[in-house]
């Protein structure tokens, strides 16, 4: 599959998850399952995004139900079909759908749509990020004096920023420091795992933002059990300064 292939596909996955979510009322959307931290909402979300890639040749690696499809398939999606999901289960407007394709280089191409607003981030690798078919690129910030920076979690020391926002969706944010609306974003540990970030990773990477794991792992992989410490922001200036205070 192509890039644009891969985008197309990913498009309408995000349009059947909101479609199947779309029915579920106040009530339904709090019902829990028996796993820890997962909503009914995650595989009603789940179950329509694998309905469409179990059509293509592509091995899939989701939050929700592990890894199927081709697993000879020379491209892995990498799927969270619910990022948000406490603020999805709350009617909270900042919830979305994360996908990232992976071939043999690395991360090739990247959609992370807000259910809610219906607003559509886009990377493909080379070739730039986009927001709702305009290009985007993140901030000049370069002083954390001047930034708003957003966490995962509650910061347990301040960094200097002119404001904070914790916002419950990783994948959302990362989008958001791409498109120059939040100029960084702070895990508060190794907490995020490959679906959460790699979508939001790639439209960093195309729009200019800077992106690592804190302990210097490979941000690129698909092990479901991997776990990163994610920092991003718009300006290597701007990073190597709320880095430095998030290792100390």
């Amino acid at each position: 599959m192509t890039p644009d292939d891969l985008l197309a596909c990913f498009d309408v996955i995000g349009r059947r998850i909101r479609s199947a979510l779309d029915s579920s009322d106040a009530a339904a959307r709090r019902d829990r399952t028996d796993r820890p931290g997962q909503y009914a909402l995650d595989l009603v979300a789940d179950a329509a995004a694998l309905d469409v890639l179990h059509g293509e040749r592509v091995r899939v690696v989701s939050e929700e139900s592990g890894v199927t499809g081709d697993l000879d398939a020379p491209v892995t999606v990498v799927l969270d079909p619910v990022d948000g999901s406490t603020n999805a289960s709350r009617n909270i407007p900042y919830w979305g759908t994360s996908i990232c394709a992976l071939d043999a280089v690395g991360a090739l191409a990247a959609l992370v749509v807000n259910q809610v607003t219906g607003t559509a981030t886009t990377a493909v690798r080379g070739r730039g990020a986009r927001r709702d078919d305009a290009p985007i690129e993140s901030s000049s910030v370069a002083d954390t004096a001047d930034a708003l920076i957003a966490w995962n979690g509650m910061p347990a020391y301040p960094t200097g920023w002119k404001q904070f926002r914790s916002l419950g969706s990783g994948a959302l944010a990362l989008c958001d420091v791409a498109a120059g609306n939040i100029d960084a974003f702070i895990d508060s540990g190794p907490t995020h795992a490959p679906w959460d970030y790699l979508g939001g990773m790639l439209a960093c990477t195309e729009a200019g933002a800077v992106i690592e794991d804190l302990a210097g792992e490979p941000l690129v992989t698909d092990d479901t059990n991997a776990r990163r410490h994610i920092a991003a922001a718009a300006t290597q200036p701007l990073f190597d300064a709320i880095a430095e205070k998030a290792r100390a």
